[in-house]
This record gives structure tokens, C-alpha cells and sequence, in this order.
């Protein structure tokens, strides 16, 4: 679904990743950790090719397809899609004319998509005017609902969400990658329908978001480089002993 390949980004002229590389298989969620200010944002934005993010050497291709310097908007068209940390308030934008926008054309239960987002009351409302952190995400997840892209890019899904709203989060996640439901035992691993997983990457400092969804595998990120690869849970107990540190000698 996606690949990286020696990748190194600058912004205004200092370098911020370095060679990283990456596979994303179809269907699989990969966990990415690291501090703040380790480059984990700077990558997720370079994907999706967000301006300011200068690409010095190296490749994107998604879906075979070299994406490297395409716009968002042809990204997005390709079937990437995004839910931002902190997103920002646009006045004059209806929520529910930007999920009707995300949905491309396609014919979308609005009401029945908003009950299940707890959002039934916002779609009258200018998109993130006066939404509280739970109700940004919620709001973020009911647009890539809509829009069913093929890659989804998390970051910090779990920021600014009280336990009440954090569940439901999860279990709109698993939906939307149709990768199960969250139950007080966890995530379940049953498929949502026929049709296949979609891809993910989700960004985490704390990895709270790991006791809602279900991940094929982590990786840490430090400093803009890729220090370690392996299952996701194993990641965090080990950033929780030793610190994210201890992972830059694990090189695999």
C-alpha cells in the first residue's frame, strides 16, 4: 500500500528526516512512537504533501505509484486520508458540507453517520467552532468515514480525549480500518464485512490508543530516523522501562 524509501525532508532548510524507510502492506495498522519533536508529524505531513515539507532525497509510492511530488489533493484522490492532532476551526464551512465534500459525490446517510459519531447536533455547526478535543476527533473520524480512504494517517488520535469519548474513538477506528469492534475485553480481531482492511498509520506518544485498536506492528521513530521495528506492544513496554532512548540501538 505504501512505501519509503530512503526518504530525507527538510523544512525551511534544516533537516528533519532522515533516510527513513517504511512498507505499509494493504490492510495492515503499524504504530508509530517517538517523543515530541522526533519528526513523527513532519512524516505524516510529507505523505500526505502538505507544502514546507521539502523532500531532498528519496521515494513515495503509493499504491505503486510515485507520489513524491503529487499535491494533496491528488493524494487524497488516490485514497489517502488524514485526521490531524489539532485541526483547525473554518468558519463559514458547515460540518456537514465538508463531510458531503470528503464523500466526493457518493451517496452518504449524513444523519445516520452523524448518530453514530455522537455528532448529531454539530452538522449545523462551522467545522471545530467551539468542539471540545473529544468532539474534534469525532468529528475528524465522521469526515474519513465519509471520504473511505484506502490509507488512513492518525495523528495523536488519542490527544485532548476524555475516557468516555476515547472508547467510541476506538471503535469508529476499527470501522473505519473494518477491523473489528472494541469490547471491555479489547479489541476483537472479527472482520467488519467481506471487503478488506484498509491500511493505517497512527501516530502515538503515550500508545493509549493500543488498548482500543488492534496493530500489525510499531516503530519508533527518533531524532528523524527509524530506530526500531516490531510488534507494537512490545515497543511500548520497552519506551516505559528503559525510555525511548534505548531504542536507537535496536536497528531492526
Amino acid at each position: 500500500m505504501l512505501t519509503i524509501e530512503g526518504l530525507e525532508v527538510e523544512i525551511s532548510g534544516k533537516p528533519i528526516l532522515n533516510n527513513v524507510n517504511m512498507e505499509i502492506p494493504d490492510g495492515e495498522t503499524h504504530i508509530l512512537f517517538g517523543p515530541n519533536g522526533s519528526g513523527k508529524t513532519s512524516l505524516m505531513m510529507t505523505i500526505m504533501g502538505f507544502s514546507g515539507y521539502t523532500v531532498t532525497r528519496g521515494k513515495i509510492t503509493f499504491k505503486g505509484e510515485d507520489i513524491t511530488h503529487l499535491p494533496i489533493h491528488e493524494r487524497a484522490q488516490l485514497g489517502i486520508g488524514v485526521s490531524f492532532q489539532r485541526p483547525p476551526t473554518i468558519n463559514g464551512l458547515k460540518t456537514s458540507q465538508m463531510v458531503e465534500l470528503c464523500g466526493r459525490g457518493r451517496s452518504l446517510d449524513l444523519d445516520a453517520m452523524a448518530e453514530e459519531t455522537n455528532l448529531k447536533h454539530f452538522l449545523n455547526r462551522d467545522v471545530n467552532h467551539n468542539f471540545s478535543g473529544g468532539e474534534i476527533k469525532r468529528s475528524e473520524m465522521l469526515q474519513l468515514l465519509a471520504q473511505d480512504p484506502d490509507l488512513v494517517l492518525l495523528d495523536e488520535p488519542e490527544s485532548g480525549v476524555d475516557l468516555e469519548n476515547i472508547s467510541l474513538l476506538g471503535d469508529l477506528i476499527n470501522k473505519l480500518l473494518r477491523r473489528g469492534t472494541y469490547s471491555a475485553n479489547g479489541p476483537s480481531h472479527k472482520a467488519l464485512s467481506e471487503q478488506a482492511a484498509k491500511s493505517a498509520l497512527v501516530i502515538t506518544h503515550t500508545g493509549h490508543i493500543l488498548d482500543y485498536i488492534t496493530a500489525d506492528k510499531g516503530q519508533v521513530l527518533y531524532n528523524g530516523v527509524l530506530c526500531c521495528s516490531r510488534n507494537a506492544r512490545e515497543i511500548l513496554k520497552w519506551i516505559g522501562e528503559y525510555g525511548y532512548e534505548e531504542c536507537t540501538r535496536c536497528t531492526m
